[in-house]
This record gives C-alpha cells, sequence and structure tokens, in this order.
C-alpha cells in the first residue's frame, strides 16, 4: 500500500471526500461502486468494483470458446483493464489498462464494427499492436461495465457478420450473467 500524504475528515454524514488527483488516477467516476474491505489494524481499503472481474474464471473460460469459434484472438474487459485473453499472448494484453478508444466504445453502448469507413481501433493505452475488429460493451441493468473484443484478423480484412454476432451474443450474455 502506497501513502498519498493526503488526509481527509468524516463528515457528519459518514462521508468521506477522494481527491479529484486519486479519482482521475484510479479511473474512479460518479457513480462507480467502490468495494470496503477492513482490517484488524484499523485499515480501510476502498477498491474499485468490477463485476466483469468477479467472473474472472468463467470470462477466461468464454473468451477461450470464443476464440476457437471465431478463430481470431479474443479479450473480455471490464471497464478499466483487460480481463480475459485468449488466442494472443496473455502477457501481453492481460491486466493492461484498456485504451480510451475502448473506454469510449464502452461509455457510447454501442458496438464497434471495423470497416473501411471505421477504423480499427487499439485495445490497450500506449500500444496499437492489437486492434479490435469488433467490440460490443457488455451492459448490466442499463450500465456498461465491460466488452467483449474481438481482435482484428489484419489492417485489411474487416470482421464478417458471423463475427459481430458471436461477439454480441458473448456481450449479452455475460451481461445477463452477473449477479
Amino acid at each position: 500500500m502506497k501513502a498519498t500524504g493526503i488526509v481527509r475528515r468524516i463528515d457528519d454524514l459518514g462521508r468521506v471526500v477522494i481527491p479529484k488527483e486519486i479519482r482521475r488516477t484510479m479511473r474512479i467516476r460518479e457513480g462507480d461502486p467502490l468495494e470496503i474491505f477492513t482490517e484488524s489494524d484499523g485499515t480501510v481499503i476502498f477498491k474499485k468494483y468490477s463485476p466483469i472481474g468477479e467472473l474472472g474464471e468463467f470470462a477466461r473460460q468464454y473468451a477461450e470458446a470464443l476464440s476457437k469459434a471465431s478463430g481470431l484472438a479474443t479479450c473480455i474487459s471490464d471497464k478499466d483493464t483487460i480481463i480475459a485473453v485468449s488466442g494472443v499472448s496473455k502477457k501481453e494484453l492481460s491486466d493492461k489498462k484498456v485504451s480510451p478508444q475502448l473506454e469510449k466504445i464502452m461509455d457510447d453502448k454501442t458496438i464497434f464494427v471495423a470497416n473501411p469507413n471505421n477504423k480499427k481501433v487499439s485495445i490497450i493505452e500506449d500500444n496499437d499492436n492489437h486492434k479490435a475488429g469488433v467490440v460490443a460493451p457488455i451492459i448490466h441493468e442499463g450500465d456498461s461495465i465491460g466488452s467483449v473484443v474481438l481482435l482484428a484478423k489484419s489492417e485489411e480484412e474487416n470482421p464478417t457478420d458471423t463475427e459481430t454476432k458471436l461477439v454480441e451474443v458473448a456481450a449479452g450474455f455475460l451481461g445477463r450473467t452477473i449477479e
């Protein structure tokens, strides 16, 4: 655990303000769920809650099945990081922060399909090696909580309708699987 040197008081309603710098750095936005952990020594830890992260092993298996069915590399992300990877080196993508372009697709809650007019987007920050051919946001109770990504075959080839439907169905299923 890293000390920030910032001290905040609890108000009369039991609230604590998380400083803007920390919210920006940790990508915590208004309405984001936070999980609270306590330890016997009085330590209280707030952790950004990821419903997709809770599905860890299941998401990994689903990514593998989708990758085998499509023949393409597949990723499943929460709002901030890549959670599950199949068909490409896990070391390159697992636990990496999602790119601003992928984040925007999730925020817009619309399916992204690369085509000549809609260029492929990078899926992780500061790395253009892996581009998305199809992205479907995972929607749960009206909120975008992550995405299913089918990586592009090549810069020239565009995804087929079948590949698009596979990703759309996967995202819909994962959104309904969350408790």
